[in-house]
């Protein structure tokens, strides 16, 4: 049961709610577990849209009852109630039934919530419907201690006279005695049992989360200290870096003075950069130890003073809560580098180095640093990525006056190449002119990163620019790879129909990074939604074809099996923002779209198709295309099922096709399309008219197809057992 609480230990504000500033009417727990009056948040959700909580801006997603279907914050009833007692049992307060009797003892019925006198607690305790209240008296209601007492019974909603005494674990709902009997009579399908069993466990369970938050809180407030120690050397580092600066410019006299005041200027941003960085960042990781430290103390209220009701009504809010905080990354480090002047030259070599004397430096290791080099094609813009680390080996931001970049082709001849910051790393970008072999040169601080200089090996446009895996079942093997699309990483993800697998790969290196099972004996498309989750098409063990739906780390979440369809075989998929569903059907010779939960919303091109195979939609316009390798063609239907038009036919000529199946969308809408006969890649306007033709695929038999933001057309070569990676853009 609850531990005792002192009538001191709360005050008005704990009671009051923060958009009306009264007492709680009706309190409502949010799944942040701030609680707000039911009709604050109900005119709160009508002026704002999506909801947010009022104090901590986490979106809410409301229950389909609306407000009304928030848990209700029963522990503030109860102080609600002992405060009104309290107040009752001072003289001269009338009784709450008769409204007179302002005199004598008086006693307060937890049930109805009402303060009785002596004469209307004698006919309480005598009429059958409220003889078994229980009734506070006088001397508890005056006492410092005895919020414990004011506990309001839960009654069943259908059986207004049963009080809530049994807890279904199979429906996760209260009972009372009459539902046993009748909705969750014990058997396979319910289990009811004692509140307080299920009740204990899971106040067990809270305080196992207790007894969590209190090194986490340490961490972050050890993170906050950190923070305030490095803002407060700002201004002497701020301080020193100018003393050193002046120094030097000093001794350079008039040629330097103009420099000098850049120099100092650059501080002063800097200075002014950081600080705004690092408030912003103490600001963020106070708001993590808000919510933190809100958690608590509403987890806290609930294992010590919640009735078992209240801990059955609240614990999986609470415990979803406390679990989502504590597994919350937080990156907790200020990453900031004291500034240091930099002497680039020596007072004696000044006179041919006038514009390139001094600079603003931090603490960068050029040991730790690295360069990045993407796949290099003939006639394209390149780029390769600068990362720079400072002495512990953390991620920092280089100044690009500092980056000297020298790159040559294969004869010697210097390439044109430019600087663009890009977060914490920096982008080298070129536009090779000819294939082969070119060197890149890359100093920070006048010191060679390591591994500088680099060979790139430029390609031409008709070779792949990097092919991954090769035939077998092992790490970075592919056996018959089908679908591929791209993770929110950024990395490429392949189904193989015989490894049984989903396998992803860094889009740089072609590194496998990790692999998961998909089971069943047959498997075709993929695609990844907007929270990183992988659906596939496949058919099961049993034969039943599905689209099972798994996590970023590969955990199946759960299957859809689309509902009416007689038969279903599944090809490409597409999953919409908002989580429908655009699935191929081969055995209907359709595409359907789906609900999230797979039901059917409408069957499209049912009669026109032959044998669609993949699709991609454009969603801005509701437009989705269609590969049918039958009637070699690309079909176009909108998303409420009309046909809109289709383009070009069989043959080897520029815009026809031969058996068309993998296809995707670039950001300007264009359609990309790859022949699994022949291999060719070619590239149409939204309206169907051809641009041009992108390579022709190395690997035998291509299927899948996607492209990675920067601009690689990835193909899954089904024979070939490989991707291979062509330069689009």
């Amino acid at each position: 049961m609850a531990s005792k609480m002192a009538s001191d230990e709360f005050d008005e504000e704990f009671l009051t709610c923060q958009v009306c500033m009264l007492h709680f009417r009706d309190p409502k727990i949010l799944p942040c577990l701030h609680t707000f009056c039911k009709e604050c948040l109900e005119e709160w959700a009508t002026k704002q849209q999506p909801l947010e909580c009022p104090i901590c801006r986490l979106p809410v997603s409301l229950p389909d009852q609306g407000v009304d279907g928030l848990k209700t914050n029963f522990y503030v009833n109860n102080l609600l109630d002992f405060v009104a007692a309290k107040k009752g049992a001072e003289p001269g307060v009338p009784c709450q039934v008769c409204e007179g009797n302002v005199e004598g003892s008086k006693s307060w019925c937890t049930d109805c919530a009402v303060l009785l006198c002596e004469s209307c607690t004698v006919m309480h305790r005598k009429i059958p419907g409220t003889r078994d209240h229980e009734l506070v008296p006088q001397d508890v209601m005056t006492a410092k201690e005895g919020v414990d007492k004011f506990n309001r019974k839960r009654h069943c909603d259908k059986h207004k006279n049963q009080e809530l005494v049994f807890y279904c674990e199979s429906c996760q709902a209260l009972v009372c005695t009459g539902c046993t009997v009748i909705d969750h009579r014990p058997g396979k399908d319910h289990n009811p049992v004692e509140i307080a069993t299920v009740a204990q466990k899971k106040r067990e369970k809270l305080q196992e989360l207790l007894r969590e938050i209190d090194p986490r809180q340490k961490e972050i407030q050890a993170s906050i200290e950190e923070v305030d120690k490095n803002m407060s050397n700002l201004n002497p580092s701020k301080e020193a870096a100018t003393t050193q600066a002046k120094a030097y410019f000093r001794q350079l006299a008039d040629l330097l003075e103009k420099r000098e005041q850049e120099i100092l200027s650059k501080i002063d941003e800097e200075c002014r950069a950081d600080g705004k960085a690092l408030q912003t960042k103490k600001e963020a990781i106070e708001f993590e130890l808000a919510g933190l430290t809100s958690a608590q103390t509403f987890c806290q209220q609930t294992v010590e003073h919640g009735s078992y009701v209240h801990v059955l009504e609240v614990g999986n809010q609470v415990q979803t809560r406390i679990e989502s905080l504590l597994a919350k990354e937080v990156n907790l480090e200020s990453n900031w580098s004291e500034f240091q002047f930099i002497e680039n030259t020596a007072v004696e070599d000044f006179a041919n180095e006038v514009e390139n004397l001094g600079g603003l430096g931090s603490d960068i290791d050029v040991s730790k640093g690295q360069v990045v080099v993407r796949p290099a094609v003939e006639g394209f813009q390149c780029v390769a990525v600068l990362k720079t680390m400072d002495k512990k080996g953390r991620p920092c931001v280089v100044n690009s006056n500092a980056v000297t970049v020298n790159m040559k082709d294969p004869s010697g001849t210097s390439l044109p190449t430019t600087l663009q910051k890009s977060g914490h790393v920096l982008e080298i970008s070129y536009v090779p002119k000819v294939t082969g072999s070119h060197r890149l040169d890359v100093k920070v601080n006048s010191q060679q990163v390591e591994g500088s200089p680099y060979n790139i090996k430029v390609q031409s446009r008709d070779t792949p620019v990097l092919t991954i895996g090769r035939q077998g079942s092992g790490v970075g093997e592919l056996n018959g790879p089908v679908g591929v699309a791209v993770d929110n990483e950024d990395n490429i993800a392949v189904v193989e129909q015989g490894n049984k697998r989903v396998q992803v790969f860094d889009v740089n290196t072609g590194q496998s990074l990790r692999t998961f099972s998909v089971g069943g004996y047959w498997s075709y498309g993929i695609d990844v939604d907007s929270n990183g989750r992988f659906s596939v098409t496949l058919c099961d063990n049993n034969g039943v074809c599905v689209v099972g739906c798994y996590s970023k780390e590969g955990k199946l979440l759960n299957t859809v099996k689309p509902g009416g369809t007689k038969s279903y075989e599944p090809r490409g998929i597409t999953v919409l923002k908002d989580g429908r569903m655009v699935v191929v059907d081969n055995s209907q010779r359709s595409c359907l779209l789906l609900q999230h939960d797979g039901s059917l919303i409408r069957e499209i091109g049912k009669g026109q198709l032959q044998k669609p195979t993949f699709i991609a939609v454009e969603e801005s316009r509701g437009m989705m295309y269609i590969t049918d390798m039958t009637a070699n063609k690309v079909f176009v239907f909108d998303l409420e099922g009309e046909f809109k038009f289709r383009f070009y036919g069989k043959g080897q000529g520029e815009g026809q096709f031969s058996s068309p199946s993998g296809i995707t969308l670039d950001k300007s809408g264009n359609v990309i399309v790859v022949n699994h006969g022949g291999g060719r890649v070619q590239v149409f306007r939204p309206d169907g008219t051809f641009i041009r033709t992108v390579a022709t695929v190395q690997g035998r038999h291509p299927l899948g197809i996607t492209l990675t933001p920067d601009g690689y057309i990835a193909v899954a070569c089904f024979t070939g057992q490989c991707i291979e990676m062509y330069r689009y853009c």
